[in-house]
């Protein structure tokens, strides 16, 4: 089948390129620091924004230092819109936005250069991209690149005929970083010092926490989940010691109906399990609904701090002159 859909993937690849070729990137007043990934769905971009900010954030002893951008995807408003918790919902902003305004001041906007331009205008002294690393619209000062150490990348194939949104050789070439999550069973690490021997590759696990442990272990649950790995979830579950007695997947941004998520807790209720879901999944649920159904908490930690905030510290002390 990748073979038969190569030649919709060389033309994917000749797209981008021309995008790429045909764009002058804009630079803003301040450092823009790029979370992206190489293949479609989940890799773990908004874990690892979400650490970043916290980062940022200590280094400033606690204030917002850095806002948040991001597309806003499976939301309504283009934006540049500041995200407002008490007033925008999934609906409005998409899920990655909601969470991200819990670490820091989130912008959603399209255009990602608008979008910049108003988090500057409002203070920020820094800008996180929670995905982008294919937009070359706005200019990066550190492109990080997020790999899930199991999935790798993929076939190897180019969108339609594998998982890749751009060759992965030309990806490498442009990022500053490479961050694999999980354990690395994909050989990713090796395929980085294969194409960019220099490039850094930072380990870093995604992790319960400790109140988030405590709330499961022990306990019969019903699990769903519509990200783009829902199954890691569920695994997570198990190794936190809840006892997973049935599990329902969705597309990743799935919008929840009242339908769907009155089966689930019949099926819940009729296992005498508690219905449980993620962060993500669950800021995408109406008030009443997320009052009734839990979360497990999770964060991004690295294996190396020190080598996380090597990588920050140049960008952020650099300065960097707007584009007249």
């Amino acid at each position: 089948m990748p073979a038969l859909l190569s030649p919709a993937s060389w033309l994917w690849t000749a797209a981008g390129r021309l995008r790429v070729q045909a764009t002058t990137p804009t630079r803003v007043p301040v450092p823009v620091i790029c979370v992206g990934n190489l293949t479609a769905g989940g890799a773990g971009k908004t874990p690892t924004a979400l650490a970043l900010l916290g980062c940022l954030a200590e280094r400033a002893g606690g204030r917002p230092f850095a806002h948040a951008l991001t597309r806003g995807y499976g939301g309504s408003l283009e934006g540049p819109v500041r995200v407002d918790p008490a007033r925008h919902s999934a609906t409005d902003v998409g899920d990655e936005a909601l969470l991200l305004t819990r670490a820091a001041p989130t912008w959603v906007a399209r255009d990602r250069v608008a979008g910049a331009l108003a988090a500057t205008a409002a203070g920020a002294q820094a800008i996180v991209m929670d995905d982008g690393f294919q937009n070359p619209a706005l200019a990066k000062d550190l492109s990080l690149v997020v790999v899930d150490g199991e999935a790798g990348f993929g076939n190897g194939w180019v969108l339609p005929a594998g998982p890749l949104r751009e060759p992965v050789a030309g990806a490498l070439a442009r990022a500053h970083a490479v961050i694999v999550i999980g354990t690395d069973r994909a050989g990713v690490a090796d395929r980085v010092r294969t194409l960019q021997a220099a490039l850094p590759v930072l380990a870093a696990r995604l992790a319960p926490s400790r109140d988030g442990v405590a709330m499961v272990s022990g306990r019969r649950v019903f699990a769903f989940a519509g990200i783009g790995r829902p199954e890691k979830f569920f695994a997570t579950l198990g190794e936190c010691g809840a006892k997973v007695v049935g599990t329902r997947m969705f597309a990743d941004h799935h919008r929840f109906t009242a339908g769907e998520i009155a089966a689930i807790e019949i099926e819940a209720r009729r296992l005498d399990a508690h219905p449980i879901t993620t962060e993500k999944d669950r800021v995408r649920l109406d008030a009443a609904t997320q009052g009734r159904i839990a979360a497990l908490p999770v964060t991004l930690t690295f294996a190396d701090e020190a080598a996380l905030r090597r990588l920050l510290e140049p960008v952020l002390t650099r300065p960097v002159a707007a584009t007249p």
